[in-house]
């Protein structure tokens, strides 16, 4: 019988370097999940999903998009996730994992350079992996990185296509990308941008299109949109010219081996997407708490970014779980953060702010930290 030794040592050491994950139920208040305008519990989209089971929708698909499991709501949301985005084409995928990793697996190919921000998805690190395109890390946030990348693989014989693959909103930091500098920098050198517009999805923009909002619709710019944070559901939508949803139909083994998302989950992320347009008083209320929240917070630490991401960085990874679970004790869900998920020596409490809290429990939780860094 396997004893699975390697597996039993390496989470032995994860454990001494305090660095083992667990799973934990649900508790206190939430300052940890990214449902940051509260959609995921609206009653609009319970009735969505209920009107949809009335009319005979499907719980499951069935099969894969290109077998039998290709339904009318996903052509449906696609349609109308292209329209409310301004791109040619929209394509429905199970998760954002799924689709970055698919998209960088698929779209770079052999003799292309792929350029990314060193604080890029853990999902698009695996499509890369996949992939058959050069790799290079660019300093977090600084376009000169990521033109002198370019520069250089042009000088060392590179005749392919070059990728700009970035965050609009990271995840752990809460800081933005420069959109408009990288956008010069791919049509200056024939470029795609592709850009991972989970955080922002919903948050930011015209009717919460997004920090991208600007680029959609041109030729060499794609992005991801996360239909599982700020939309409150589940699956991605890749969204660009109509070339690449042709192409990873038909070379995308992320998308044609999958089973394809519930038709439930498609009509209730219309849904969401039309809340996005009726609603745009749960943006403003999540605008406000996140300028009181940094009124609060900084005074302990936290760092403040202008988004609803705030991390306070401890360092230390013990100490750091430490904080969290006095935090939690105290009655209020905030996660402590380690690597690899962050780098070294940057581990934090991130703190995520959703309109399922409110400005006095942000109140509560400042005077907390507070004591608990002290």
């Amino acid at each position: 019988m396997p004893s699975f030794a390697a597996h039993r040592a390496d989470l032995a050491y994860l454990v001494d370097q305090h660095r083992a994950r667990r799973l934990q139920p649900r508790r206190g208040v939430d300052f940890a999940s990214n449902d940051y305008l509260a959609l995921a519990s609206a009653p609009r989209l319970r009735d969505a999903v209920a009107a949809a089971l009335a009319e005979g929708v499907a719980v499951g698909s069935g099969g894969s998009r290109l077998l039998r499991g290709n339904s009318e709501e996903h052509e449906a949301l696609e349609a109308e996730a292209a329209a409310f985005f301004g791109t040619e084409a929209a394509l429905f995928f199970a998760s954002g994992f799924a689709a970055n990793a698919a998209l960088f697996a698929t779209l770079p190919q052999r003799g292309d350079l792929v350029v990314h921000d060193a604080l890029i998805h853990a999902s698009a690190h695996e499509g890369m992996r996949l992939g058959r395109a050069n790799c290079v890390a660019a300093t977090h946030n600084d376009p000169n990185a990521f033109e002198e990348a370019i520069h250089a693989w042009r000088s060392s014989g590179g005749t392919g296509t070059p990728w700009i693959a970035v965050e609009s909103l990271y995840s752990m930091d809460g800081d933005r990308a420069p959109l408009a500098a990288l956008a010069d920098i791919a049509g200056r050198h024939d470029a795609i941008l592709l850009i991972d517009e989970a955080h922002a999805t919903g948050v930011f923009g015209t009717d919460g299109r997004g920090l991208a909002e600007a680029l959609d619709g041109q030729d060499n710019v794609m992005t991801l949109r996360t239909c599982g944070k700020a939309l409150g559901c589940e699956g991605a939508l890749v969204c660009g010219p109509k070339v690449v949803r042709d192409f990873l139909v038909n070379r995308g083994r992320g998308f044609i081996f999958s089973t394809a998302p519930s038709p439930l989950m498609a009509r209730a992320v219309r849904e969401s997407l039309r809340i996005l347009v009726d609603e745009p008083d749960r943006r403003e209320r999540l605008h406000a708490l996140v300028a009181h929240a940094e009124r609060a917070l900084t005074p302990a630490g936290v760092t403040a970014t202008g988004s609803q991401i705030l991390p306070l960085v401890i360092g230390d990874d013990a100490a750091t779980m430490r904080a969290a679970e006095a935090v939690q004790a105290a009655g209020f869900d905030v996660r402590g953060i380690r690597p690899p998920t962050v780098p070294k020596g940057t581990s934090r409490l991130r703190i995520s702010l959703t309109l399922n809290a409110s400005a006095g429990e942000v109140d509560r939780l400042a005077s907390l930290l507070q004591e608990v860094i002290r």
